[in-house]
């Protein structure tokens, strides 16, 4: 496998990791931050933007890791890439929320 299609592994990975929390608000009714609210990233959006959001995430994770990589979960030196991305986006996601919820949690402290 060439360079290209382990970056494409990787990619798929990362979409495929940032799909999840976004779905998981969306079809729970909850609001999340997506790059749409105001301050993008830092605001939430609605429900259905989430779902909306995942489905994209979804889609891009498709087209670089079936599409273009052609993965097979047999072979190793696909699923790592894929992983990897997974792994650092799903830990990358877990830091920024607990960054965003201290933050937002801080001024209401201070009243």
């Amino acid at each position: 496998m060439g360079w290209q299609l382990a970056v494409a592994c990787f990619f798929g990975g990362v979409f495929l990791a940032n799909a999840t929390p976004h779905f998981i608000a969306g079809v729970s009714g909850r609001a999340f931050h997506t790059p749409f609210a105001t301050p993008p990233f830092r605001g939430v959006s609605p429900p259905s933007v989430n779902v909306l959001w995942s489905l994209f995430n979804l889609a891009v994770a498709y087209v670089l890791l079936v599409v273009v990589a052609g993965l097979e979960l047999g072979k190793v030196a696909q699923v790592a890439p894929a992983a990897a991305g997974f792994g650092l986006m799903a830990l990358f996601v877990a830091r920024s929320v607990t960054r965003m919820q201290r933050e937002a949690a801080a001024p209401a402290a201070r009243q």
